[in-house]
């Protein structure tokens, strides 16, 4: 099944509390979250920070996201083998990869992608995204 479309509208709905939640857990200035900032290379968020920002988007929208929800919902009904081997991203799974992570300029796909690389790619939008996706989980179960 196709997902549904997340808009624009949806996300700048939710942007503003992503950005303040993201400056306390990285200690910066609110201004500093920019919807296309990559978290790693931008704002040198660490693997200890993504566990915090999680955390703390699931308290400030009521909302649960599963550990390893991204990669997850990117390889959908994907197998692992078509997905990964040998912890390298294949080329079937780096095209679901940017088709999941629109939000991303293409350029910084760099091939061959490690999988413990890919949050490199992430940038607030990519959280946004993922409280959308969280909220609509919640109304269809509840």
């Amino acid at each position: 099944m196709a997902e549904a479309v997340i808009t624009k509208e949806e996300i700048m709905a939710v942007f503003p509390t992503v950005q303040k939640t993201m400056a306390d857990a990285l200690g910066c200035d609110v201004d500093d979250i920019k919807l296309d900032v990559s978290l790693i290379e931008g704002l040198d968020a660490e693997s200890i920070d993504f566990l915090d920002m999680v955390f703390r988007l699931e308290r400030a929208f009521k909302i649960k996201v599963p550990r390893g929800k991204i990669i997850e919902d990117v390889r959908g009904d994907m197998a692992v083998t078509d997905f990964e081997q040998g912890g390298v991203v294949t080329d079937k799974g780096v095209a679901r990869l940017r088709e999941y992570l629109s939000e991303i300029d293409e350029s910084r796909f760099k091939l061959p992608m490690r999988v413990d690389h890919i949050a490199r790619l992430y940038t607030p939008e990519t959280f946004c995204k993922l409280v959308i996706r969280a909220q609509r989980a919640s109304q269809a179960a509840g």
